[in-house]
């Protein structure tokens, strides 16, 4: 039976994934997270402080922090009774020392979103560094580390490879991630990047869409641009699947993880929309950017979000899909059906 340790594993994706780990059974779960234990989960180490969260996928519109807790806007958690929990914190590599001790597989789910560069810099970059280096000291076989398309920047991207790339990160929070991918693929290990994912417990993406609804009054410029989005359940079945793939089906060791499909931004808002409730008629007029920037500006809203709807964020993830020999579940508009009225009720207060 092999041991996985999930980090964040009390957060957003990482409570995906280790809830997609206890379905599939026969693994032997070690939850790291720095706050509460995942519920279910029995405790083991002291509790240190510090600021290393579970973060989301990706940095998306929204300007919300990391949640906790569970239920839609909260994040899900880790229901996995009897799997031993380890705290430890990323911002202390003293804490870390012999968590990886008898870990087969590392998937290492958590990240700081967000707060001051410092505090980006020494969870994300100084933090993965001494967490690849207790890895490598203990001998864990794989290392799967969930990063963002944000390492990219803005730009128009259609059916873009990782290979065809260079990471151009505009934030702390991006360039600190994209350090930590660094010390990930130096220890050997696999890095997915998804840009928007959906899904219960997500603070960051949809809410960031509603605020942006909300705030214009008409689309901008027809909303024409494609952009990839995967759920948080189907990122889990990656990111569960890389780690547990046999290394010879591995052909690369940066993948984008999304849904095949792209969507098109008036197809994301307009389901958005469906669930956000009251919002300006989105036929009233077509803006150009720059006026919508300046709306969003006056209602206190960052324009990067509209940066990512305004041109094509669209990153081909078909290698992944393939090497893993995993089928990608339903498609945007069936998967947001299922999620509509979990968001509905979390966007109340949006």
């Amino acid at each position: 039976m092999p041991t996985i340790m999930i980090t964040g594993a009390a957060g957003f994706i990482g409570g995906h994934v280790a809830r997609e780990a206890e379905r599939r059974g026969g693994l032997s779960l070690r939850l790291m997270s720095h706050r509460r234990p995942p519920a279910g989960a029995a405790g083991a180490g002291p509790a240190t402080a510090g600021s290393a969260t579970a973060g989301p996928a990706t940095a998306g519109p929204a300007t919300a922090g990391p949640g906790s807790g569970s239920g839609f806007g909260h994040g899900p958690g880790a229901v996995v009774p009897g799997h031993r929990t380890v705290r430890a914190d990323l911002s202390d590599p003293g804490s870390l020392r012999g968590v990886c001790e008898g870990v087969d597989v590392l998937l290492h789910c958590a990240s700081q979103i967000g707060g001051t560069p410092e505090a980006n810099e020494a969870v994300n970059a100084r933090g993965t560094a001494a967490l690849m280096a207790e890895a490598r000291r203990a001998g864990v076989s794989r290392v799967v580390y969930l990063s963002t398309a944000s390492v990219y920047g803005r730009g128009a991207f259609r059916a873009a490879r990782p290979e065809d790339l260079v990471r151009n990160p505009g934030s702390p929070t991006s360039g600190s991630r994209a350090h930590a991918e660094d010390a990930v693929l130096a220890a050997g290990g696999v890095v997915l990047r998804p840009h928007l994912v959906l899904g219960d417990g997500d603070r960051w993406v949809v809410p960031g869409l509603a605020r942006i609804l909300r705030a214009l009054p008409g689309t901008v410029e027809g909303w024409a641009a494609r952009t990839s989005v995967i759920t948080a359940q189907d990122l889990a079945r990656l990111l569960l699947g890389a780690g547990l793939a046999p290394a010879g089906d591995l052909t690369a060791s940066v993948y984008h993880a999304a849904h095949p499909a792209p969507v098109t931004v008036r197809t994301l808002l307009g389901a958005v929309a469906a669930v956000a409730g009251p919002a300006a008629d989105p036929a009233a007029e077509d803006l150009t950017a720059v006026r919508a920037r300046e709306l969003l500006a006056a209602r206190g809203i960052a324009a990067q979000g509209l940066d990512m709807l305004t041109s094509d964020h669209w990153f081909d993830s078909d290698p992944v899909w393939r090497d893993l020999r995993c089928t990608p579940g339903p498609d945007f508009e069936a998967a947001f059906k299922e999620l509509a009225e979990g968001y509905r009720r979390a966007l109340l207060d949006i």
